[in-house]
């Protein structure tokens, strides 16, 4: 299996530097999305005191024409601390922190999503929505072959992998214990993980984390992740069908709830939300991965434990649905509801942007246009068909 040479450097060199005290400097990491709207992009600066909280963090900036974010002419882009973490690769009292990410016009970058989901999640913060998202992620040789699947062919047939234990069933279980105590040491809220349905594919999942937190912690985590697989010499994808077959691929499922779905009663207002998504299907495939509907049409299928791409649908315990209301929910008569359809490389900012938008604020149509149900099938078969 092809693993990275830096990943064979001796670790114990490092541990020797990495004990050294540092006095009372402390590095802070400032992370932030790149011009792909999927990747993330780092650089460490030096500070004189621990900061407590992140408005002691001051702004800073990168060049933005490296990043895919700006011109080489006017190429000076904003860093704007958010959310503040403990450091878990350099440990306390070193942090990570969040950054947005500004123009030269301090206006946010196209692939900004966190600056519209604050405003929105500030509308809607009287009835405390609730979110909690289910991130996928396949392992890969850095030569992009499925870590721990035979060199010249392939495992055996999905089955025995899903929440596997044992050799020769799961594949990295070393990255996923790692990345998993070092999100607890940073402080994201991480809820648990398994092992998926295709070999040397994994999930974790994040919240309950309310409004702006769930993609705050949703990108950090997901930061972490690359950061221990860098350490392992392997790759962690995002790619939403990273093997074409008969093998599943990888969501964001992301499940919602609030005051009023939570409550006694609450499956009435989570049938209330289902049937507002219901009429904005095609605008909530276009927001739900980077490349506006293209990766996912590779995803949803109606295959493999997912919905078709130009059908919504809602069901209770349904995987092959758009929405699925959990059974537990059904039985108790409230709680929450699971959107499917979010691929794994989706914006978690995006992700809860639009459905707030869709369930809370009534918005109808795509900014502000509306469309006929007819536009929306055309709309969405385009997406399938580019």
């Amino acid at each position: 299996m092809s693993v990275s040479h830096s990943s064979r450097l001796n670790k114990g060199v490092r541990d020797q530097y990495m004990k050294l005290p540092q006095g009372n400097q402390v590095q802070v990491t400032y992370i932030w999305i790149d011009g792909t709207g999927e990747g993330l992009r780092c650089k460490t600066k030096t500070m004189d005191h621990e900061p407590k909280c992140v408005e002691e963090l001051s702004e800073w900036n990168f060049d933005g024409s490296s990043t895919g974010q700006a011109e080489g002419s006017n190429s000076d882009m904003f860093l704007i601390p958010v959310k503040m973490f403990r450091d878990p690769f350099s440990l306390d009292p070193n942090k990570l922190v969040m950054c947005e990410v500004l123009k030269y016009n301090r206006k946010p970058t196209e692939t900004n999503w966190r600056h519209s989901c604050k405003q929105v999640m500030e509308m809607v913060k009287d009835i405390h929505p609730w979110f909690g998202m289910e991130q996928e992620y396949t392992l890969l040789g850095i030569d992009g072959h499925p870590y721990g699947w035979p060199e010249n062919g392939f495992p055996g047939p999905q089955g025995p992998y899903y929440c596997g234990v044992g050799a020769d069933k799961v594949y990295g279980r070393d990255i996923v214990e790692s990345h998993y105590k070092a999100c607890l040491y940073a402080g994201v809220n991480i809820g648990g993980t398994n092992a998926e349905v295709m070999p040397s594919q994994w999930e974790f999942q994040i919240g309950p984390c309310e409004g702006i937190e769930m993609g705050d912690h949703l990108w950090v985590a997901r930061f972490i992740l690359h950061r221990v697989c860098e350490d392992f010499g392997v790759v962690a994808t995002l790619d939403p069908k990273p093997m074409t077959g008969n093998w599943n691929g990888a969501g964001c499922h992301t499940n919602c709830s609030t005051d009023e779905t939570r409550r006694p009663g609450g499956l009435k207002a989570i049938e209330a939300a289902i049937e507002k998504l219901s009429k904005r299907h095609a605008y909530h495939i276009r927001v739900y991965d980077p490349r506006g509907g293209q990766d996912n049409s590779r995803r949803l299928t109606g295959h493999h434990e997912t919905s078709s791409i130009t059908e919504f649908s809602a069901g209770v315990a349904n995987r092959g649905a758009s929405i699925r209301i959990p059974r537990q929910v059904g039985q108790d008569g409230f709680g929450y509801y699971e959107d499917r359809r979010p691929s794994a490389n989706c914006d978690p900012y995006a992700v809860t942007e639009a459905i707030m938008r869709t369930t809370v604020l009534n918005e109808t149509g795509e900014e502000p246009k509306e469309y006929s149900p007819s536009e929306e099938s055309r709309m969405v078969r385009a997406v399938v068909e580019d």
